[in-house]
C-alpha cells in the first residue's frame, strides 16, 4: 500500500464515479397529509389548514400484519373497535387462510371505509386510541354536523415521481351555531373471512379506528358553512 503525505497530497485529480454518491434516492418516503378546507355558508373559503398527519393506530398496525408473520409465529393479536370490543386475531393454522378485503366506499362490501370522524376532544396517545374522544354526532341538533358519504379515487395518481390516493369527505353545518372541530380519525369497517378447503366463515369486527390525530390549530365551522377533510397518502420512489 502506497500512502502519500506532505504537500500538494490534496491537490491529485480523485474523481468517484457518480453512480456511487448516495443522493438518498434509493430509499422511499410514506408521507400522509391532512387538508380542511372550511366554507362560509355563501360556499367561500374561509379558512384552509394543512399539517402532518403522523398517527396510525394499534388498529392500523394489526390490520397490515402478514398472514405469515401469524404462521411463523404462531402467536395472535387483537384490536378493539368503536364500541369498546376487542376481538383476538387467532393464530392461523397451515390449511387455512384468512383476509380483509380492500377497504372501500361501498357499504355493501365486506369491508368498507365508513368515513372520516370528527369530533371535539384530543387524547395524547393516539398510538393506543380506539376511538374519537369526543365525537360530533351526524345531525342537524346543537353541536351536530351532517355527514357526506366519503369519497375515494377510483385508482392511484401520478404527479411526478410521486404517487397518491385520497380520502375526502364533507360535513354541513345546520346546528344553528358554530361547531369547532379538534380531532379527526378514518375508521373501516372491518370483516376477516377464512378460509378452510372450501368451506369459509366469516368475521365482523366493527368499525375501526385505523388512523387519528389531533389537529394542531382547532376548526371552526360557522352556521350554514361547511368544512371539507382531506387525507392524502403519498409514496415517493
Amino acid at each position: 500500500m502506497t500512502m502519500i503525505i506532505g504537500e500538494g497530497a490534496e491537490d491529485i485529480n480523485i474523481r468517484m464515479p457518480k453512480d456511487i454518491y448516495d443522493n438518498s434516492n434509493h430509499e422511499s418516503t410514506f408521507n400522509v397529509y391532512l387538508t380542511v378546507v372550511v366554507r362560509d355558508n355563501k360556499g367561500r373559503v374561509i379558512r384552509t389548514h394543512r399539517q402532518r398527519s403522523h398517527s396510525p393506530t394499534a388498529n392500523f398496525r394489526t390490520a397490515i400484519l402478514p398472514e405469515q408473520w401469524y404462521r411463523e409465529t404462531g402467536t395472535s393479536a387483537s384490536w378493539t373497535n368503536t364500541s369498546g370490543t376487542t376481538n383476538t386475531i387467532i393464530s392461523i393454522p397451515d390449511g387455512s387462510h384468512s383476509l380483509i378485503s380492500y377497504p372501500n366506499s361501498n357499504t355493501n362490501y365486506q369491508t368498507y371505509l365508513v368515513g372520516i370522524m370528527v369530533g371535539s376532544g384530543q387524547q395524547s396517545n393516539p398510538e393506543s386510541a380506539y376511538k374519537l374522544a369526543a365525537p360530533i354526532a351526524n345531525g342537524t341538533g346543537a353541536g351536530q354536523l351532517i355527514y357526506q358519504p366519503p369519497t375515494l379515487p377510483s385508482q392511484i395518481m401520478i404527479n411526478g415521481n410521486s404517487a397518491y390516493f385520497y380520502i375526502e369527505q364533507t360535513y354541513v353545518n345546520q346546528s344553528g351555531g358554530t361547531v369547532t372541530i379538534t380531532e379527526v380519525g378514518i375508521v373501516v369497517e372491518v370483516y376477516i373471512t377464512k378460509y378452510t378447503g372450501a368451506s369459509t366463515a366469516t368475521y365482523n369486527q366493527g368499525n375501526i379506528l385505523m388512523w387519528y390525530d389531533v389537529l394542531s390549530s382547532p376548526i371552526s365551522v360557522p352556521n350554514g358553512g361547511s368544512v371539507t377533510i382531506y387525507f392524502t397518502f403519498m409514496v415517493n420512489p
